[in-house]
This record gives C-alpha cells, sequence and structure tokens, in this order.
C-alpha cells in the first residue's frame, strides 16, 4: 500500500528531468537510487523535503532536490513536499517559525504591526531575520524528524498487517 500509493502521487522522472532548474544536476538525475521506492528512501525523502519546506529561501525545490541526491533518497516525494509552503500557507507557517525563533533569540523583540505584503517584509527582514531562520531551522528539523519517524513506522505497520493477512490467508 505505501508503495503503490507513493508511486501514484509522485511526480514523473521525466517531468523532473525535465524540469529548467533540475537541468543542473545533471547525471547525477539518472542515478537508480533517487528513484527507488523503498522504506528507508521514502522516509528519507519525507526527511528532506519537510525540511526544506520549513525554510524560507527561493528554490526551495532545488535544495530538496540536492539532499534527495546528496543522501540518496527518493527525489520526487522530496521536491514535491517542498510545496507544502505554498502561497497559501507560507504566511501562517514562516509566522510560526518567527514566534517559534523569537522564544530563543530576543524574545523581547515582537512585530508590532503586521502586513502581509511585501513591501512590509523587506522593510522588517533586518529586524525579523534572526528569529525567522532560527525558528525556520527549528521546525525543518522537527517536521524533518516527524516525518522520517511516522513514515517508518507506518510502513512497517503496513507489512506487518500484510504479513498477518497473509498467515491467515495460508492457515485457511
Amino acid at each position: 500500500m505505501p508503495k503503490r500509493f507513493f508511486k501514484k502521487i509522485s511526480p514523473d522522472h521525466e517531468t523532473i528531468r525535465n524540469h529548467k532548474h533540475m537541468k543542473m544536476f545533471g547525471d547525477f538525475l539518472h542515478d537508480p537510487n533517487i528513484w527507488h521506492m523503498n522504506r528507508r528512501s521514502v522516509s528519507g525523502a519525507f526527511a528532506a523535503g519537510l525540511f526544506w519546506a520549513m525554510i524560507p529561501i527561493p528554490l526551495q525545490m532545488v535544495a530538496a532536490a540536492a539532499a534527495a541526491i546528496i543522501f540518496r533518497v527518493n527525489l520526487p516525494i522530496s521536491v514535491a513536499l517542498v510545496w507544502i509552503t505554498n502561497p497559501l500557507t507560507i504566511p501562517p507557517i514562516f509566522y510560526a517559525n518567527y514566534l517559534l525563533g523569537s522564544l530563543f533569540i530576543s524574545g523581547d523583540e515582537k512585530i508590532e504591526e503586521f502586513h502581509l505584503t511585501m513591501e512590509w517584509l523587506t522593510n522588517s527582514m533586518s529586524q525579523i531575520w534572526q528569529p525567522l531562520y532560527f525558528g525556520s531551522l527549528l521546525s525543518g528539523i522537527i517536521c524533518a524528524t516527524i516525518g522520517w519517524i511516522s513514515i517508518r513506522m507506518l510502513w512497517r505497520l503496513q507489512i506487518i498487517s500484510r504479513l498477518k493477512q497473509r498467515s491467515q490467508r495460508h492457515q485457511s
């Protein structure tokens, strides 16, 4: 079930290989290990994708692809998971990351007036960048760890369930 489910929702290999930002990886995209669907590669892909989804940088997909290639985990899943942070979810996620970071870095400074505009963001970045990036790093590590553990556990539970079903069929 997990393998079939992830294959169904994963982008096509050729789509990723031909993406304009992915061409920079060249021959690394031909490594068969980054396309495999197994417990190790999928859980690692979740960790990489969720980590980079929490980091406020441009071209998060490229960072997730680089991590997938370096750690030899499933590239399509790690790239797809970056889209958890999309134009609708970026403001609440990054604001939560800022709040998390402000607990540890300069906790006295709070955003007095928040406006969801690029102008406000560029003007305020000098004040908020440290708590934002520290909170994003913490959030990325937490989400990556939870994602990695969850996929490993779900995959294992699915295998145990299939083995029990097979055992019951053979006993009948």
